[in-house]
C-alpha cells in the first residue's frame, strides 16, 4: 500500500470521524465532499467478495475516524462550546469547498423534473428539520443490563445508519435520541481508562462500548447496500437528492449555531476556518 494514498486516507477519515462528533455535520456530507463515497459504498458492500481492494481503503479510513474520535472529540467539544460561531462557520465552508467535487457527478448528464424534486424535497428536509425539532432531549443513563445494552444496539444501527447518509447528522440523530452526551463521555471515559490501565474501567466501558459499535457495523452494512441498490437505479436523481442535501447543510448548521456569544473575532476567526475548511475539503476531493 502507498505510503502517501494510505496517509490521505486516514486523514479523510479523521474529516469523516470529527463530522460525525459535531451535531448537525454529516459524514457522509464529508465522504461525498472528498471523493470517496461510491468507493467506501463499494468497499463496504464488497468486503468479502474483493477482500484485499476493499481492505486497503476501510482499514485507513477507520483507523481516521477512530483517530478522531479518540483524540479530538473532547477539542471538538471545548471550540463549539467557546467558539460556535467560528466552529460551525468552519465546517459550514468545509461542507461548501465540497460542492465542485459533487457538481462533477451531475455535471453535462442532463437535468429534468424529476431531478429537480429530489433536490428541493432534501434540501426542505434539512433545513425544515433543523427549523422545527428540538436540539436535544434528556440524556438517558447507560445501563449494562438486559435492556440497556439491547437499547445500545438498537442506537447504534440507527446512528450509523445516518451516519452513511450525505446531509444526515448522525450525532444529531443520537441528541435526539438522548444519548448524544452519554456516548461522548463513553469514548473519553475509554481513552482515560487506556492511558491510565485502569482494567476495571476499561471493563466497564467496553460492556457499554461493545453493543453499541456492534450495532454500528450491522447499521453501516446495512444503510450501504441500500444505497449501493439506490444509485444502481435511480443515479442522477440520487446525487440531486444529496446535492441538496449538502447544500442545506450550512443553512442547518447555521440555524443551530448559539448566536450568543457572536463577536466580530468570532466572525473573523470564523471566515478564516471556513476558507481553511473548503481549501481543506478541495484538497481532499482530489
Amino acid at each position: 500500500m502507498n505510503k502517501s494514498s494510505f496517509l490521505m486516507d486516514t486523514l479523510r477519515g479523521m474529516v469523516i470521524g470529527i463530522a460525525n462528533i459535531i451535531p448537525g455535520v454529516s459524514g457522509g456530507t464529508m465522504m461525498v465532499a472528498m471523493g470517496i463515497y461510491d468507493k467506501l459504498i463499494y468497499s463496504i458492500t464488497h468486503l468479502f467478495s474483493n477482500f484485499k481492494k476493499a481492505v486497503k481503503l476501510l482499514l485507513p479510513i477507520g483507523i481516521g475516524i477512530l483517530l478522531a474520535l479518540a483524540l479530538l472529540s473532547k477539542l471538538i467539544e471545548y471550540c463549539l462550546a467557546t467558539w460556535p460561531v467560528a466552529t460551525n462557520l468552519g465546517f459550514c465552508g468545509l461542507i461548501l469547498g465540497s460542492l465542485p467535487a459533487i457538481a462533477k457527478q451531475v455535471q453535462h448528464k442532463g437535468f429534468h423534473s424529476s431531478m429537480a424534486i429530489c433536490f428541493i424535497v432534501f434540501f426542505a428536509l434539512v433545513v425544515g428539520g433543523a427549523l422545527f425539532t428540538e436540539s436535544a432531549v434528556a440524556n438517558v443513563t447507560l445501563k449494562a443490563d438486559f435492556f440497556g445494552i439491547v437499547m445500545l444496539f438498537i442506537v447504534g444501527v440507527i446512528s450509523a445508519a445516518t451516519m452513511v447518509i450525505p446531509g444526515v447528522s448522525g450525532s444529531m440523530m443520537l441528541m435526539l435520541m438522548g444519548y448524544y452526551e452519554p456516548i461522548i463521555n463513553l469514548v473519553s471515559e475509554t481513552v482515560d481508562s487506556v492511558i491510565h490501565f485502569n482494567l476495571s474501567e476499561f471493563w466497564h466501558c467496553f460492556t457499554l462500548a461493545f453493543p453499541f459499535g456492534l450495532g454500528v457495523i450491522v447499521g453501516v452494512f446495512a444503510i450501504a447496500k441500500l444505497i449501493e441498490w439506490i444509485l444502481s437505479k435511480w443515479r442522477l436523481q440520487t446525487y440531486w437528492a444529496i446535492l441538496g442535501l449538502i447544500i442545506a447543510s450550512p443553512f442547518a448548521i447555521l440555524i443551530k449555531t448559539d448566536w450568543s456569544t457572536f463577536s466580530i473575532w468570532q466572525l473573523i476567526f470564523g471566515c478564516l476556518a471556513a476558507l481553511a475548511g473548503a481549501f481543506a475539503a478541495y484538497k481532499l476531493s482530489d
